[in-house]
């Protein structure tokens, strides 16, 4: 084929579009004079296009046809350009495995076991699968023989005749026959040793279980009894020679590969036991011996080779030890541990590409659905099935398990199965490991029918069910109170007290006595109020033990369902609202604050069954309720009653959205950008507190001087409250400003701004069940000793002659909040000059303002604390960062626009894009500020009370933790994050604030 140079030939331009990634190489193979015959047939291109990689396809191909001999390949290349069913099964197989492809390379008339399939051939099982295996009378020869019927059954796999259950179900079936032609020819290989016993072999795990993979160990049990007088110890040793023979034939490498392990590890005592028993020996030792996981493994028993009728004595004995397995003490518990073991035991490098034990894999729903079923297995013995799929439907058909729940998890499961196995045929290695390059990805994803962007398509579907696993594995397997259900006597239906507060202390309740009050106070009776709670307290009580504090909790949600419990929509709500329940039981166990809220206003609940309901209002819709209530109220009493109403309302939704944003649901994940949660809680504060002073100044004005006041009025917010930064527990900083009207007097004037600046505190620090609302306006001119409201010209004469440097740059934070907003902009005009001074600091300013920080470092920490770990004034926390900020803002504000803003994030970023300071800097202050911040927030969330360091407490210590995203027991984790990103901090605030 000739083409121009620089041209690419029409066929290179098929095979790119066919998904070819090499398509020169492709154009080398379709060259060679063996394919010269279909080279420009269409069909085989487009066949080739259609596999899961078509380069391996082709290649696969030729290695098949230039082993054939020259008659033999004619005929293989004329049916497979003629047979479709041929084409579409040999070239899937091409396409989707190497290892059959080396098979096929090796043994090329192979291929003809794809040729015709009669009826039974699409669902072929033992029988059909010993015929085929009847030939093999060696080792080697079974080797062959497996790989060949493996060929069919992947071929039937990759062309979708069959679905992962069926694949799953022939390859248990495939091993089943192997294991019966790998013992005859141990038998035969040994005579004697058959004629002294009776060997039966008992397949357990995914063989036993009817769901094997492509490339497993085989688990089996071996259970022997003696042949007429033959005395057992030899009837013992003949049986083990037996079964280890038949484990090398099966287990063991040659040239033609090997077929799988088999592992008998499943024994009694392990590998420390012996490899054969009788009947009797297990027995004895499942009775006397045996552990939780053993019976749990027990569950998958299945009789598969050997003497039939001993294989099925075996399975009789120990099936009601399975079912009684979930009586024993801490059955729950210990099947917990093990699946925590499982998941603690993977390399950190590979839990996030590990398929099976990974969270949200396939051990996930393997282990819930076996929990479930030995729990409710004695009862029901419609669900001693060792398959997972049919345990998992027979446990929705029972009531279980919800139909929803069960359909997403078998449709995940499903999923992750044909992961599984498309990722093992591909070397028929034993992995469970998702490829980590491109091609490996691009080829998993086309063998799962992605072809137009498969990477992309293979991740986005695998993580979405990954996350269905993880989200339902969680609400089963730890299913509270599962433990207690499980301590029931056959026919009982009441849990005992006794086995009810095990559960919960194993849950976390430290306080196991009170939380079964609560759960009987909520849940007895008959009413149809007592019937929802029922049901809703297994979820919720889950809910609660995720969190730090369970007793939490439970109390809040007993003492809101005693408040609400009369009104009609409180219980639908959180029956039929899918986030309702799980917002609310994440808001009342993970601290104090959000609690005290709800409880002033139990009402309030329904924000949390809203979609809507956790978005912060706007400032606009705030100022419209909150002036509308001061117009309709009586006097300045009730309407600032009811506008602090209001603001705890807010408080609520604010704290509910950052706890349910920091935990996450099961609906959506936790917010994976801190800096916005920050964000958005400080802006949220920051209008709900300018809203509420606006409303306090309209309601003092009104009671006095009814619209208009003598002088015109502003709120010029300061600090955080000028940021926009709020924390839960911040004061409003404020500077007053008045202009008096046309006509009006100083001395008037002065006055009138006086008393309403008097009376709106007043009204705000009123003693109610409402949080009070300090205002504090230290940062004055002359601070205390000043007045408290001065006019425009009075701050222009103070400034311009009597201005220090600190003043300021506490004047960066100034911005008007409420009352006249014209006034409130010449205000902010006035002080510009001071904040962005012309050129910028001079030296001796800046050395001011260091000394001045060094100062407070020294001065203001409080004895004794822990300088590593104080938010506020710790080494890189909030003071360091701010400082550093303020400074570049000082210095530069007046030529770089975007260093005009009284938002130290936004500073920063600003400051960063004008190159004021290094990216990686930026970052690193940014992230210590964020965490600083969220610590804070935490602490007054977990605590209900403001504070700048970590709480000392244990459990309000682990509340701290799991607000900030650290898993349960990694408090110490959180502190030695805390103290390296802070560390990381004071070193850039070294550098660009002291200039060392």
């Amino acid at each position: 084929m000739t083409t121009l140079p620089g041209r690419r030939s029409s066929t290179f331009t098929r095979l790119l579009r066919h998904g070819f990634t090499d398509p020169s190489g492709a154009e080398r193979l379709l060259e060679l004079p063996e394919l010269s015959s279909v080279r420009s047939d269409p069909v085989l291109i487009e066949a080739l296009g259609a596999t899961a990689d078509p380069d391996l396809a082709l290649a696969g191909l030729v290695r098949i046809v230039e082993a054939e001999a020259e008659d033999q390949r004619r005929v293989l290349l004329d049916t497979l350009i003629t047979a479709k069913p041929l084409r579409d099964r040999l070239l899937g197989v091409l396409g989707a495995s190497e290892a059959l492809g080396d098979h096929l390379a090796r043994h090329p008339y192979d291929w003809k076991a794809l040729v015709t399939y009669e009826a039974a051939d699409l669902h072929p099982g033992v029988p059909e699968f010993e015929r085929c295996l009847a030939e093999a009378t060696d080792p080697d020869a079974l080797r062959v023989a497996y790989r060949r019927c493996l060929l069919s059954i992947a071929a039937r796999d990759v062309c979708g005749t069959t679905g992962v259950a069926e694949t799953a179900a022939e390859l248990a079936d495939l091993a089943t026959a192997t294991l019966r032609a790998a013992l005859a020819i141990a038998r035969t290989a040994a005579p004697e040793d058959a004629a002294r016993c009776r060997l039966a072999v008992v397949a357990m795990g995914k063989c036993g279980g009817h769901e094997l993979n492509y490339v497993s160990d085989v688990d089996v049990i071996y259970v022997a009894e003696p042949v007429g007088d033959t005395d057992e110890n030899a009837a013992m040793q003949a049986a083990t020679r037996l079964a280890a023979h038949l484990m090398r034939i099966c287990s063991d490498t040659t040239v033609e590969g090997t077929i799988w392990p088999v592992d008998a590890n499943l024994r009694p005592e392990g590998r420390n036991g012996p490899l054969v028993r009788t009947l009797s020996s297990h027995l004895a030792y499942y009775q006397r011996w045996a552990k939780t996981w053993e019976f749990q493994a027990l569950l998958k028993a299945r009789p598969v080779a050997g003497d039939p009728e001993l294989g099925a004595e075996y399975v009789e004995a120990v099936s009601p030890l399975v079912w009684q397995a979930a009586d024993r003490d801490n059955f729950v518990p210990d099947v917990q541990k093990m699946r925590r073991r499982v998941v603690d035991n993977i390399p950190a490098d590979r839990v996030d590409r590990e398929l099976k034990l990974g969270p949200g894999g396939l051990r996930d729903v393997e282990f819930a659905v076996q929990l479930l079923q030995l729990v409710h297995g004695r009862s029901d013995a419609g669900l001693h099935s060792g398959t997972t799929l049919e345990a998992l439907r027979a446990l929705a058909e029972g009531g279980y398990v919800g139909r929803v729940d069960a359909a997403q998890l078998d449709e995940a499961y499903r999923f992750l199965r044909t992961m599984e196995h498309r990722i093992q045929l591909y070397r028929l290695r034993r992995t469970h490991l998702v490829p980590d390059d491109e091609a490996g990805l691009r080829r998993l994803g086309r063998s799962l029918g992605m072809r137009t962007e498969p990477v992309a398509e293979l991740t986005k579907a695998w993580k979405r069910h990954a996350a269905v696993v993880r989200r339902l594995h969680e609400k089963l397997f730890y299913r509270p109170l599962l433990d207690a259900v499980a301590q029931l006597a056959p026919g009982e239906s009441r849990l005992s007290a006794k086995a009810a507060g095990t559960r919960l202390e194993a849950l976390g309740y430290e306080d196991p006595g009170a939380a079964l009050r609560h759960l009987e106070a909520l849940s007895s009776g008959v009413s149809r109020k007592a019937a929802i709670q029922r049901t809703l307290l297994p979820v919720l009580l889950g809910w609660f033990a995720d969190s730090a504090d369970p007793d939490a909790g439970l109390l809040g949600f007993r003492q809101v369902s005693d408040a609400l419990g009369k009104t009609p929509w409180y219980l639908r709500l959180l029956r039929d609202e899918g986030a309702a329940a799980e917002n609310l039981a994440r808001v009342l166990s993970a601290g104090r604050l959000a609690p005290d809220l709800l409880m002033r206003a139990p009402e309030a609940v329904a924000i949390l069954g809203d979609p809507e309901g956790l978005r912060p209002r706007t400032r606009e819709a705030l100022d419209a309720e909150v002036l509308a209530a001061v117009g309709r109220a009586e006097d300045a009493e009730s309407a600032v009653a009811v506008v602090r109403g209001v603001r705890r309302r807010e408080m609520f939704r604010t704290a509910a959205a950052d706890l349910i944003g920091s935990y996450g649901t099961e609906e959506s994940p936790a917010e994976a950008d801190p800096g916005a949660l920050v964000d958005r809680v400080g802006l949220a504060l920051t209008d709900l507190n300018a809203a509420t002073i606006g409303g306090a100044l309209r309601a003092a004005v009104r009671a006095r001087w009814g619209d208009t006041l003598p002088t015109r009025f502003a709120v010029i917010g300061m600090g955080r409250f000028g940021g926009r930064e709020l924390a839960y527990g911040s004061d409003a900083d404020v500077l007053f400003v008045h202009q008096p009207r046309e006509g009006v007097g100083d001395e008037e004037a002065s006055k009138a701004a006086n008393t309403v600046i008097t009376e709106m505190r007043r009204l705000l620090q009123l003693p109610t069940a409402d949080p009070p609302l300090l205002i504090d306006a230290d940062l004055r001119p002359e601070g205390k000793s000043g007045p408290l409201i001065r006019t425009l010209k009075s701050y222009e004469a103070y400034y311009r002659r009597w201005s220090l440097v600190w003043e300021s740059q506490a004047l960066l934070r100034a911005e008007p909040m409420a009352g006249d907003g014209e006034l409130g902009r010449a205000f902010v005009e006035l002080v510009d000059p001071l904040r962005y001074p012309a050129e910028g600091l001079g030296e001796d300013a800046v050395r001011e303002i260091r000394r001045l920080k060094a100062r407070m470092e020294s001065e203001r920490l409080p004895r004794g604390a822990d300088p590593t770990l104080h938010t506020k004034l710790g080494r890189g926390g909030l003071s360091d960062v701010e400082w550093t900020v303020q400074l570049l803002q000082m210095q530069h504000g007046w030529a770089e626009p975007g260093l005009r803003t009284t938002r130290t994030r936004r500073a920063l970023a600003a400051a960063a894009a004008a190159e004021l300071i290094p990216t990686e800097d930026a970052a690193v202050l940014d992230e210590a500020w964020v965490l600083a911040t969220r610590v804070r927030n935490a602490v007054m969330l977990v605590r209900g009370r403001p504070a700048d360091t970590f709480p000392a407490g244990p459990r309000e210590l682990a509340a701290v933790a799991r607000y900030l995203g650290y898993e349960p027991g990694h408090a110490g984790d959180m502190l030695d994050d805390y103290r390296r990103v802070t560390r990381r901090a004071r070193a850039v605030v070294e550098e660009h604030f002291y200039g060392a």
